[in-house]
């Protein structure tokens, strides 16, 4: 039975191991022994453990603490709201906050995406453009069109909806049967392209898919700017362009899924921007309040909104803290700071001293592969860099599992060493680093690599 009795008279990693379920996390491997790494500061691109350790959080803590660790202006904000208004919910109400947050993301995004809808995250942020995108095609006469086009080993959120969209085996095996109507096409990872697929007809994937499936029974594709699982797949040129087209020309919508590309990740406000393309829903969560608070949002067009402005229409969905004013506030906190220092012209100034340092490792034999966009890299490790072979399950999970993560955390760096798809090495640090930051994760990663690369 848990007690209120406080963590000070007590052991954290004893309560820890006995109270907390961490998410995504072997919880059996701390049954048998191994410590909980419990982090209890952060500032600036720092955080430090219970035993005073210091790491360099080079993964924004996930893809999301985009302004840097221990703004406490930001913070700061939210308790200011509190002292007005706490909470109210936006189910029929509003609030000040809620409103000019949405106005601000409206001014911000690309195109007519003028509707704001609230959500907790970036999975309830997928979940709900999933269900707007089906309940529009009913309400314009369209109710066949159901169905949702990923790319394979995406990654779209946990929600039983969003796994739909999910394109890891691994994540959607322990779950079936879910919502039904997820395809899956080739990705755009361009080391390692799928059979028949050429740079120049990633793209067509989309559109046999949709062809084979039939329109009328599609509603929409769903795409992240740069995929994240795999290891930051990047768009060759012109790809989002001919999407868009192909969606047009079907009658299906596009969905841009932002959850980790928006808010300066790649050096624009969002990640459309950066790749030139208007999508029909932005889906948004992590840097929206750089994580100081847990909200998201899903930015619609006009155009998505007009059949729920009619008669007794709505859009029968919501969340109990959709919107939450202290959320709000933190949101605006956040991006005050982002517009009043320079946080996306930073990315921009230094993204190529960032990949260079990373691109400077290619001469360490298990490097196969550098890619990415902005302050959204991965490498990618091979077994033979002629060959591209990759390792076999076992070999990645002792590589990755039985080194890289454990070995780099203990040097202090906090980084994501995946594979979901081939093994890569993740690094999405605050977006307040700089070079000499870069040279402090290449102090790291460069002999832990090299001394990964000597014992295959």
């Amino acid at each position: 039975m848990a007690t209120t009795e406080q963590p000070k008279t007590r052991d954290l990693q004893e309560l820890a191991k006995r109270h907390l379920w961490m998410h995504f996390s072997r919880m059996g491997a701390y049954d048998a022994g191994a410590e909980i790494p419990i982090i209890v500061k952060g500032d600036g691109c720092y955080v430090w453990d219970e035993h005073g350790n210091r790491y360099f959080d080079g993964l924004s803590a996930l893809f999301c603490v985009n302004i840097g660790h221990g703004r406490h202006d930001v913070a700061q904000a939210g308790a200011d709201q509190a002292r007005e208004l706490g909470f109210f919910t936006t189910w029929s109400y509003a609030h000040p906050r809620a409103i000019e947050l949405a106005a601000r993301l409206a001014d911000l995004a690309p195109g007519d995406l003028n509707r704001v809808f609230f959500t907790s995250g970036g999975g309830e942020s997928v979940e709900s453009a999933i269900k707007l995108v089906r309940q529009y095609h009913k309400l314009t006469g369209n109710p066949t069109k159901t169905k949702i086009i990923a790319r394979e080993t995406a990654y779209h959120g946990t929600t039983l909806g969003a796994l739909t969209a999910t394109g890891i085996t691994g994540l959607r095996q322990p779950f079936e049967p879910f919502t039904p109507g997820g395809c899956h096409v080739a990705n755009t990872n361009l080391y390692r392209l799928a059979p028949g697929y050429g740079v120049e007809n990633l793209a067509e994937a989309i559109a046999r898919r949709i062809d084979f499936e039939g329109a009328d029974t599609v509603a929409a594709v769903i795409l992240e700017p740069v995929q994240n699982a795999g290891g930051c797949f990047t768009p060759p040129e012109g790809y989002f362009q001919r999407v868009r087209e192909i969606c047009d020309e079907r009658d299906v919508l596009l969905i841009s899924d932002e959850v980790i590309c928006a808010f300066g990740r790649l050096g624009e406000w969002f990640g459309a921007q950066r790749y030139g393309y208007q999508p029909d829903i932005i889906t948004t969560a992590k840097g929206l309040t750089s994580s100081y608070a847990p909200m998201g949002a899903v930015l619609a067009s006009d155009r998505l909104m007009e059949p729920f402005l009619e008669g007794t229409n709505s859009f029968a969905h919501g969340f109990t803290w959709g919107g939450h004013p202290m959320c709000a506030a933190v949101a605006m906190a956040n991006l005050d700071v982002f517009e009043q220092e320079g946080i996306l012209e930073n990315v921009r100034e230094h993204e190529g001293d960032f990949r260079a340092m990373l691109e400077s490792l290619r001469d360490i034999p298990i490097v196969g592969d550098v890619r990415g966009a902005g302050y959204f890299q991965a490498i990618e490790l091979v077994k033979d860099r002629e060959t591209k072979a990759s390792f076999s399950r076992e070999e990645a999970e002792s590589l990755l599992r039985g080194f890289l993560s454990g070995e780099l955390f203990r040097r202090g760096l906090i980084c994501r060493a995946d594979d979901r798809g081939d093994p890569v090495i993740q690094l999405s640090p605050p977006l307040i680093s700089g070079p000499e930051h870069f040279a402090e994760i290449e102090s790291i990663l460069r002999p832990v690599l090299e001394e990964a690369s000597t014992r295959l």
